[in-house]
């Protein structure tokens, strides 16, 4: 983890002192913009700029900043492992965070408001005000920004062994390019075997303040818990159906609680599990984004 100082020579109040860490893969896959980024910053307060290396430099930057006010240069999973890091360390109460995205995930940066492009990023950084957010919090000390989504059984495992991921991964390994061409050739032949059935409903129970909402008699398409401001969370169960479409539940509430069979999430850009249990509260205002005024 390399320091850097850039003091300039003017009266700056305490807002101006800016300890700015750079994601490793920023620095990699589009340094032009993390450059931009740090010369306009630069140009408007004091940066100390740290470049961690791995998760462990990260936390440790992080729990040095002192007064400096952090921001952080990356995509929305640099966004998400600060946050998680500071609220293990309870420093969510303090200064907001401030976030120049760049990166090839910027969707929960976008929904939160923060500027496109290196540039007015940065300057958001310098202009911009505190908007205090709600967080939801699972017993773990997992954090949700955003979406939790929770799939039908297996689901997201078909859908990483699809053939976006499947390419992904043959990037490098031409021996597996030519095992997938060979299975291409006899999947395009004609076979007796009947196809392998699609992955089923799951059946899970999904409490809303200790209310139960579907309980495991009834199978469930899809589960949607959004921290929606205003200290409760916006929740969406879809019943699985034959026929005509079921209805889906929707209410509010501080608490979820979902359990049942083995089930893995999604919570913002991060997958987890399998779990059987798992319950989410709702922080009100728990922390804080820089935003344009």
């Amino acid at each position: 983890m390399l320091p850097e100082d850039s003091e300039k020579g003017r009266t700056l109040s305490a807002r101006d002192h800016l300890l700015v860490v750079i994601d490793p893969v920023a620095r990699r896959t589009d340094g032009e913009s993390v450059r931009i980024a740090k010369d306009v910053l630069g140009a408007g307060a004091s940066i100390r700029t740290c470049l961690p290396e791995g998760p462990e430099d990260f936390t440790k930057a992080l729990a040095r900043r002192g007064t400096r006010r952090l921001v952080v240069i990356g995509d929305d999973r640099t966004l998400l492992r600060a946050v998680g890091v500071l609220h293990r360390e309870r420093g969510l109460g303090g200064a907001a965070l401030s976030l120049v995205p760049v990166g090839a995930s910027q969707s929960l940066a976008r929904a939160f408001g923060v500027p496109a492009g290196a540039v007015a990023a940065a300057r958001a950084v310098l202009e911009g005000a505190e908007r205090r957010l709600d967080l939801l919090v699972d017993e773990s000390d997992g954090v949700v920004l955003g979406d939790l989504r929770i799939p039908p059984a297996g689901a997201v495992g078909a859908a990483a062994r699809g053939p976006a991921g499947a390419a992904a991964g043959a990037d490098g390994h031409a021996w597996l390019r030519t095992c997938q061409s060979f299975v291409r050739t006899l999947a395009a032949r004609p076979s007796r075997v009947a196809a392998a059935p699609g992955p089923g409903p799951a059946r899970l129970r999904v409490e809303a303040d200790g209310v139960t909402l579907v309980d495991l008699d009834q199978p469930v398409a899809d589960i949607r818990v959004t921290a929606g401001g205003g200290g409760v969370a916006q929740v969406e169960v879809r019943p699985s159906s034959v026929g005509a479409e079921a209805a889906p539940v929707r209410v509010r509430a501080r608490t979820v609680t979902v359990s049942g069979s083995d089930f893995r999430y999604r919570a913002d850009t991060v997958l987890t599990g399998p779990v059987r249990s798992r319950t989410w509260t709702v922080r009100p205002e728990a922390w804080g984004l820089t935003l344009p005024r």
